[in-house]
């Protein structure tokens, strides 16, 4: 990545802040993970107390709808022209929506703006998960009203004083055609996704066991090589700021394989540092709900790590929107 700050690796991480707008289709808030999404609580605080004690940059994706302060004030925010999907069980609007509280005190699970709130009064960037949670290559759903929902999530934003300027496509449904649409709508960077075919970006339908068993294994396994990218400025486009890896959380039954999984991606991050590359580490923040003391000890771990590659290869930590600042432009 040559550019006029010379070369470097660098190190971006982001967060895609959802809470139960981002699984509504697959759990329910009477769902026992419905813990997890409360806990985030608990999470973002640490995450910014840890993010500052080791100097590290961020960039929170959050859903449009987490803007809002209360039920009144999300209605207002949606869009006219509304996502048709085929599979209406994907559909927000006559779904999920028609049960929300009517604040964060009522209904913790749909609303969060207090940990917008935190994330505000710090120095970490805030970018754009769509306003809905959007799907952008299920059936049904078009560009115009992509666009709709593009340009809800940037006026709710900025009547809170934030510009959106980095994107993250909900389940990492990378659709290529509304790239442009992006760009257009003042949007500077998206994350793509590891260039590996295990990565794919797929319908929803198409994501079967044997590619999750891949993605499963990958973690702990070389299967898609070091992923560490080079950032490529297209015009017309937002920069791809492309994902390296997704931090799992901690799970019980694979813990004795947790050594194996950090490794791997200490060993990616060092291949990045030497080799000035790009590394993007990103997870949700609900992944840390429950047992966020243990995942909280492996990010330590990590951030431990981007410290010494720090100071040994100067890697260094920067959001989404700053990174692209080390394209090839």
């Amino acid at each position: 990545m040559k550019n006029e700050r010379g070369n470097k690796g660098l190190f971006v991480i982001s967060l895609d802040l959802e809470l139960l707008w981002g699984i509504w289709d697959v759990t329910s808030k009477d769902a026992p993970y419905s813990e997890n999404i409360k806990g985030v609580k608990d999470v973002i605080p640490a995450l910014l107390k840890i993010f500052e004690a080791y100097q590290v940059k961020a960039t929170f994706a959050t859903v449009g709808f987490l803007f809002a302060k209360n039920k009144e004030e999300l209605l207002a925010s949606l869009p006219v022209h509304k996502p048709t999907y085929s599979n209406t069980g994907y559909n927000v609007y006559e779904n999920e929506i028609k049960s929300i509280g009517n604040d964060e005190q009522d209904d913790p699970l749909h609303f969060g703006y207090s940990l917008l709130q935190q994330v505000m009064n710090s120095s970490h960037e805030i970018g754009t998960h769509t306003h809905s949670h959007y799907y952008c290559l299920e059936d049904g759903q078009d560009a115009k009203s992509f666009e709709a929902d593009l340009q809800a999530a940037n006026k709710i934003a900025k009547d809170k004083n934030i510009q959106l300027q980095s994107f993250v496509f909900p389940r990492n449904q990378v659709n290529n055609e509304y790239l442009p649409i992006l760009f257009t709508n003042g949007i500077k960077t998206y994350r793509g996704n590891p260039t590996s075919w295990i990565y794919k970006p797929r319908h929803f339908a198409a994501e079967v066991f044997f590619i999750r068993l891949c993605r499963l294994l990958d973690a702990y396994l070389p299967l898609s090589g070091m992923n560490g990218h080079t950032i490529i400025d297209e015009p017309g486009k937002p920069v791809n700021i492309a994902a390296s890896r997704f931090m799992k959380p901690w799970f019980k039954p694979l813990s004795w394989l947790e050594p194996l999984r950090i490794y791997r991606i200490k060993k990616e991050m060092t291949y990045a540092a030497k080799n000035n590359k790009l590394y993007h580490l990103w997870w949700h923040p609900h992944n840390f709900g429950k047992n966020l003391e243990k995942n909280m000890s492996n990010l330590n771990s990590l951030l431990m790590h981007f410290q010494y590659l720090n100071r040994k290869y100067n890697f260094t930590s920067c959001s989404m929107n700053e990174a692209a600042n080390y394209s090839n432009r």
